[in-house]
């Protein structure tokens, strides 16, 4: 029997101490007057409080509640939680010290013994005291209560110990269920009476009389009749009880020294002491002899603890606390294919783990100590022979050939004797088939026996060894206090060897190929010709391993269990509450056996480590399985695929912004990053993602990060090295609202606008700067305005600088202006990953418009209206409703025309022409596409396509898209001088050979349209930019004409948006009329509140739709149509908008629908009929009166309107008859 020592601390003195049941945590009171609370599994100090004044004798944890009391010098209990790490409550009535305190295992009770020589019982919940033991006349050292029974036993400096019978007190408080007899309402109504004359809640049973000196202790025996004490006269005394009386067993002498405390041990029949001679002694209860004796050189041991569940003790002395152990609980075992031999209380057992099914064999009673387990057990299953080894007696074994019979055994084997051959060595396994190595430590030799335990070969270590391990056939591994040796045994030499901390436990793979040796907090990871792969270091100790079949190594903890990859990486798979010992890893099914050697399986989720495993085998196929089959997510995943160079995988596991913008921004994904930045909204995150996009040369995310961060001065040089003189203009009205001069000065110097300089000089007092400026840029009567707006003349000024001529400073002119296009980027081609998970940019889809709207605010910046905070307040980003005026209404800007792009020169096909047929005409015969016509040069065949499918008529609009479809599908080299340009024809299917499957490549791609123009056709709608947004989806309408898809669902998309559009269109249509009715016409109220009621039955995005019935509701209650405004906040009540403020307008409104339900003017507007919307005269056309289509849009038109151009789309002929557009061939 050894002391295993766990856990120690240093501190001052302890005087009393108590484990948590459940959690790993130590409650130590010191002589100093601190408590403080130890977690002994990590090691670490969790908590201490100082509340006490003096020291603190008693202390105890409640078997349930997160509560503990103590007792101190101070003759106070106090009651703590330590999850709210505080004291709850203090408990007085003692005269004196207070020397220990414990908890009932049931009742609301605290009892607690004291120099004031009573015991008390208290109940912690009212906070009372329920009752006072007297009977001691001298200091009361100890009381508790019975681990079931209702009795006290109490021990006294008076040379006594008492038994107290409390069944009085628990009836007293016991809550009565059934009907009380005659007698029991008798006793309870003379209650009172009784506690005047003896109180009759606890009695005295016994006073057992022998100690020949002060007793420090007693306590009871956890199940049996039985109680030990202890005290100054060094002895600890037995004693026994019966119904009737008490007497001493035996005493158990040997201390030389006062005896603190006593126990018993809560498993075996052993009694423990600790004593002021420094030492713990354990003695077997039933001999009432030593067993072990543990000596500390210079600390009195005080107090002494066990564990309530697990098999721990603790021990209080004069410089701290130790945890230890007196028995190893690892069980001995060894796995032959699905058997597992195992010991249990000395009985050599099997398990089948495929069967489920577990039977004793033999029983191993005779080896060894009665108290100690054995500690390794190697299994041969060639002769079906188990050798067990055992530490006491320095080291000894027996080799046992078990039974050929599987049947189950006598009595579950423990009847069964071994009959095996014994020896002695402290290391004994086979090697061989028929032989086994057994290690003689003092000697340093390895014995080679055959199974009839005959020497065969004695071998000669040839490093120091302190261990061997199997270490293959005639091979074997040789443990150094450094290193492990791989040494052949036959050819008696060293193999190899490895440096690595002492070696506790060698696990080998099942092939055999790679090896871990277990130390206690670090495993070393090799092949079998010990070249080391990975070293892993734990804080804590490493209890058991096993390999997977796919090579990861399984291992635990005393609280994890975790994985290991060969090249070292590692992680958590589960967390357990006591520590197992692995046996085997089978898939998701982990076989191990628990502290009581009882067989167990753990069912854990492999998919972290596999996915890695994959990873570093670079087996792609499996990741991405593992990706889209798992829920894999977690901060250390991702960062395992930071560090490992996987960033574009973990953002596919991302959820946090902050993180997803720290992955994109390392993977290059400015879209994903954009859209993360715009949910974080930090002024850093906004400086990140502008640099990173300016790297790649996307100045248009540039220029959203320099909005939303504000950095005007980088936004100003950004627009003058794209070109954007519009947009620098802006800066320039902005730098002026801001007030600041020298931002208006740097615009002005980009734009070359010297009035503006002049004008900034003159504000500031520069009056020579600015009658320089003009007078050096020909501006001769302003620069006179300057000399007389300053009282000065030209001889008061400085004189001008020698050679100042005539200058501008003009800037450079713009040679190619780069603010409609990003820089090129080349393409490195998508990867495995980009490929497969197919992540998506912005959905820009109608039904959907994206939350976060774009940075481009220099409309909203520059606008004419009144600055009051400064810079913050005129660049803060508006609501999404901003531009819908729901609080006062606006002019609509007059729509801006866009001016057609230059015609390019149509190349002359004539030349350059190869033998056979042009592939131009390839792409016209095997395609029935328009675009695909377009791209082959054939305008008129496109245009009779047009006519026949859609209907078109008018194709000016769609001129500029011809031309770029032609020269998105042809490529000019240049030839040798004098020649003409070689044209090469660019295919979407280079990869075809059939010469019917030739096609020009796509110029418009559905994907980059939707996430681009469309996205930004709902922005603008979304802020109320009408005019932009109809121009917008106009042009989306024109342009899905031109869209060509390889895909039917794509094309059924194509037909869905058209629609969309039409709807969108219309609505925009009417909404610029009407705001151009309230700026021109204002006394044209009932057609203002017809269009906007209009505008309601468009079908809308909901959130857009919400956006038009606000904007009606708004219209009609100012115009005092209360009824009609009160249906439409119904219906807007009805669509669920997100903003409570929108909701609460929307009642106010319906409230006052129903208090005033009349409407100040008549308007044409039937809520309960479906009508359509004529685009042309914006009039609605109900069901069932005659119409005419527009064949592309499917738009309903008045009768008058057929044969006029469409104007939604500007490109068909109203009421003409046609097939349907096409995108796909």
């Amino acid at each position: 029997m050894q002391m295993l020592t766990k856990f120690e601390s240093k501190s001052p003195r302890v005087k009393g101490i108590a484990f948590h049941p459940k959690t790993p945590l130590l409650a130590a009171s010191l002589h100093n007057g601190t408590i403080q609370l130890w977690n002994y599994q990590m090691g670490t100090l969790v908590d201490r409080y100082d509340e006490h004044d003096g020291p603190v004798r008693g202390i105890c944890f409640h078997p349930t509640q997160p509560i503990f009391c103590s007792g101190g010098d101070d003759y106070k209990i106090k009651v703590w939680n330590y999850k709210q790490r505080k004291c709850l409550f203090t408990l007085t009535g003692h005269l004196d010290y207070v020397r220990t305190v414990f908890f009932h295992r049931e009742y609301p009770w605290i009892i607690s013994a004291s120099d004031d020589q009573t015991i008390r019982i208290w109940n912690w919940q009212s906070r009372t005291c329920i009752a006072i033991l007297t009977g001691h006349n001298h200091y009361i050292m100890c009381a508790q209560f019975h681990p079931w029974d209702d009795l006290v036993v109490s021990a006294s400096m008076d040379l006594t110990v008492r038994v107290w019978d409390i069944s009085g007190l628990r009836k007293k408080n016991q809550a009565s269920q059934a009907p009380m007899s005659f007698e029991e309402q008798m006793s309870r109504a003379n209650q009172n009476q009784a506690d005047l004359f003896g109180n009759t809640d606890a009695v005295v049973k016994y006073v057992l009389e022998g100690h020949d000196r002060g007793v420090n202790w007693a306590s009871f025996h956890p199940t049996l009749p039985l109680i030990v004490s202890c005290g100054d006269d060094r002895q600890v005394k037995l004693w026994r009880m019966s119904e009737t009386k008490a007497w001493e067993v035996d005493s158990c002498r040997g201390h030389f020294n006062n005896v603190s405390m006593s126990m018993f041990h809560p498993r075996h029949e052993l009694l423990l002491s600790a004593s002021e001679d420094k030492t713990i002694r354990v003695w077997d209860m039933t001999k009432r002899t030593a067993v072990q004796t543990f000596r500390r050189e210079h600390d009195r041991f005080w107090v002494l603890t066990a564990h309530p569940e697990l098999n721990l003790f603790a021990a209080g002395h004069d410089n701290g606390l130790i945890v230890f152990k007196l028995e190893r609980e690892r069980p001995a075992f060894s796995l032959s294919g699905n058997q597992l031999f195992y010991v249990k209380d000395k009985i050599i057992r099997m398990a089948d783990l495929q069967a489920g099914t577990n039977q004793g064999i033999c029983s191993v009673r005779k080896l060894g100590s009665q108290w100690i387990q054995p500690r390794t057990l190697s299994y041969n299953p060639a002769e079906r022979a188990v050798v067990v080894t055992s530490p006491s007696e320095n080291g000894t074994y027996e080799l046992i050939t078990l039974p050929k019979s599987s049947a189950p055994s006598a009595s579950d084997g423990k009847d069964v004797p071994s009959d095996g051959k014994k020896g002695n060595g402290v290391c004994a396994i086979f090697v061989a088939r028929n032989r086994l190595a057994v290690l003689d430590k003092a000697t340093q030799n390895i014995e080679i026996k055959d199974l009839s335990n005959s020497i065969t070969k004695t071998v000669k270590c040839p490093v120091q060894t302190n261990e061997i391990f199997y270490g293959g056939t005639a091979s074997l591994l040789l443990a150094t206090p450094t290193s492990v040796v791989l040494f052949d045994i036959q050819q008696q030499k060293v193999l190899a060897e490895i440096s690595t901390p002492p070696v506790k436990y060698v696990i080998w793979s099942t092939d055999g190929n790679m090896v871990a040796l277990l130390s206690k907090h670090t495993i070393t990871i090799a092949n079998k010709a010990l070249t080391q792969s990975a070293l892993i270091h734990e804080t804590i100790r490493i209890k058991s391993a096993a390999w997977d079949d796919s090579g990861i190594l399984i291992y635990t903890t005393l609280n994890h269990i975790k994985y290991a990859l060969p090249q070292g990486d590692n992680g958590i798979i589960k967390t357990l509450e006591q520590p197992v010992y692995l046996t085997r890893v089978k898939g998701q099914i982990v076989h191990c056996l628990d502290r009581t050697a009882k067989p167990r399986t753990i069912t854990i989720d492999p998919t972290e480590y596999r996915f890695k495993l994959a990873l570093v085998r670079k087996n792609y196929d499996e990741v991405l399985q593992i990706i889209r089959s798992s829920n894999l997510v977690g901060q250390s995943i991702i960062g395992y695929l930071q560090k490992k160079g996987y960033p574009e995988i973990a953002l596919h596991f991302v959820q946090d912004q902050q993180t997803r913008f720290d992955l994109a921004i390392e993977c290059g994904n400015l879209q994903v990053a954009l859209e993360m930045a715009r949910a974080v909204d930090r002024e850093d995150v906004w400086n990140r993602l502008g640099a990173a996009a300016l790297q790649q040369g996307n100045h248009s995310i540039v220029e959203t990060a320099y909005q939303k961060a504000k950095n005007f001065d980088k936004l100003s040089f950004l627009y003058l090295i794209t070109g954007n003189t519009q947009k620098l203009s802006m800066m320039q009205v902005i730098a002026q609202k801001r007030g600041d001069n020298m931002s208006r000065f740097q615009n002005s110097l980009y734009l070359g606008d010297i009035q503006a300089r002049v004008e900034v000089l003159r504000e500031t007092g520069q009056y020579p700067l600015a009658y320089y400026t003009a007078k050096t840029n020909g501006l001769d009567d302003t620069a006179l305005e300057i000399l007389e707006e300053a009282g000065m003349t030209e001889d008061d000024l400085p004189p001008p600088p020698q050679n100042s001529g005539h200058t501008s400073l003009a800037p450079p002119p713009i040679s190619f202006p780069q603010s409609d296009s990003n820089w090129p980027i080349k393409n490195l081609g998508e990867s495995f990953f980009d490929r497969a998970l197919a992540n998506g940019g912005v959905d820009g889809s109608l039904g959907e418009p994206s939350g976060a709207e774009s940075g481009e605010q220099l409309d909203a910046w520059a606008a004419d209206v009144a600055i009051d905070g400064g810079a913050d307040e005129g660049i803060e980003d508006g609501d999404e409703d901003e531009g819908w005026d729901l609080d006062a209404e606006v002019i609509a800007p007059p729509e801006e025309e866009i001016a057609p792009e230059e015609e390019a020169g149509e190349a002359d096909l004539s030349e350059g022409v190869s033998p056979g047929i042009p592939e131009d005409e390839l792409w016209i015969k095997n395609s029935p596409l328009a675009a695909d016509h377009a791209a082959a040069g054939n305008y008129e065949s496109a245009m009779q396509l047009l006519n026949r499918h859609i209907g078109a008529v008018n194709f000016a609009p769609l001129k500029s898209f011809f031309l770029q479809s032609y020269q998105t599908a042809h490529v000019y080299v240049p030839a040798n001088p004098s020649l003409p340009p070689i044209k090469y024809n660019v295919r979407r299917n280079p990869e075809s050979t059939e010469l019917r499957e030739f096609l020009p490549a796509i110029t418009y791609n559905f994907d980059d349209l939707k996430a681009n123009e469309l996205a930004e056709a709902n922005k603008f709608f979304a802020r109320g930019k009408f005019v932009e947004a109809l121009s917008a989806f106009r042009a989306v309408l024109q342009k899905l004409i031109m869209v060509v898809v390889d895909d039917e669902n794509d094309a059924e998309e194509i037909r869905e948006l058209v629609v969309s559009c039409r709807e969108y269109i219309i609505g925009l249509t009417m909404e610029v009329e009407r705001r151009r009715l309230v700026a021109e016409e204002p006394e044209s109220v009932v057609r203002n509140l017809e269009l906007a009621a209009y505008f309601t039955h468009c079908q809308l995005a909901t959130q857009h739709v919400q956006l038009a019935l606000r904007s009606a509701m708004k219209v009609f209650s100012d115009a005092g149509n209360h009824s009609t405004a009160a249906v439409f906040a119904r219906r807007l009540i009805d669509t669920k908008p997100a903003g409570a403020q929108v909701v609460t307008q929307a009642r106010a409104v319906l409230a006052q629908g129903d208090r005033n339900p009349r409407d100040a003017h008549e308007i044409t507007y039937d809520q309960f009929t479906s009508f359509d919307i004529c685009p042309a005269s914006l009039t609605p056309i109900y069901q069932g009166s005659p119409s005419v289509i527009s064949p592309y849009t499917g738009a309903k038109y008045l009768p008058e309107f057929k044969g006029t151009v469409c104007k939604v789309d500007e490109i068909t002929q109203v009421g003409l008859t046609a097939s349907g557009l096409r995108s796909k061939v």
